[in-house]
């Protein structure tokens, strides 16, 4: 569903990604994994589009997407889930909600009702403005807003960051239901527990180079690669 080919980004003249390539393919949980500042955000933005590569080409669905505006790739079925949870704090979570939404094609997509029912705790603060919302909060609404463009691929960067346990391991056990339900998933994950136990097959980025990939198994099992890239 995803192949990204040698790509080159850039941050004006910081040279950030050096000939990154991965693949994801449909119905795979695939994470991530890498240091702060190894360049996993960056990944994700180039693959989006918010940032794009100046070499290299991003295929979605076989068709080349490299250097398209966001919003285009949403509309082609990419879903992002940002670091930064870009809520819009002056609305409300219903309404957060409603702006997002991209209508599936067959009518039994994702809607409000739906992400309610996926995330239980939202529809108790449908009236509440998103600025007032915990990081728990405006985490589950970031992913539900991503969910209402009724995306075939969904790129989740950091979703479980600054969150208290409690809250990582209701997000975990979420993020494995949307795996049942078919959908693709690029993780990019600090949390390396969390990556490993939802993902089938992982990559490794540092310095913006990418410098593994495997099975999760093999990378369990590779304790000189984790030691030197992870910290674990």
């Amino acid at each position: 569903m995803l192949e990204v080919e040698n790509i080159h980004t850039y941050y004006d003249l910081s040279h950030i990604l050096f000939k990154v390539s991965l693949e994801v393919s449909k119905g795979e949980i695939v994470c991530l994994l890498g240091r702060n500042g190894a360049g996993k955000s960056t990944t994700m933005r180039s693959i989006m589009g918010l940032t794009p590569p100046r070499e290299g080409v991003i295929r979605f669905k076989g068709e080349d997407i490299t250097g398209q505006k966001p919003y285009l790739n949403a509309r082609r079925g990419i879903g992002y889930v940002p670091d930064n949870r870009r809520v819009f704090a002056d609305l409300t979570v219903g309404e957060n909600l409603e702006i997002s939404e991209r209508k599936s094609q067959d009518g039994k997509g994702w809607n409000k009702e739906r992400v309610y029912d996926f995330f239980p705790p939202l529809k108790e603060i449908d009236s509440r403005k998103a600025g007032f919302l915990s990081g728990g909060e405006q985490q589950m609404l970031t992913i539900g807003r991503a969910l209402m463009t009724n995306p075939e691929l969904l790129l989740l960067d950091e979703p479980t960051e600054g969150l208290a346990p409690l809250m990582v391991k209701m997000l975990e056990e979420q993020i494995a239901r949307l795996r049942d339900t078919g959908l693709t998933v690029l993780l990019a994950e600090q949390n390396q527990q969390v990556a490993l136990g939802l993902s089938s097959r992982a990559y490794v980025i540092d310095n913006g180079v990418i410098r593994y990939h495997g099975t999760i198994g093999e990378l369990k099992a590779d304790e000189a690669v984790r030691k030197k890239y992870l910290l674990i």
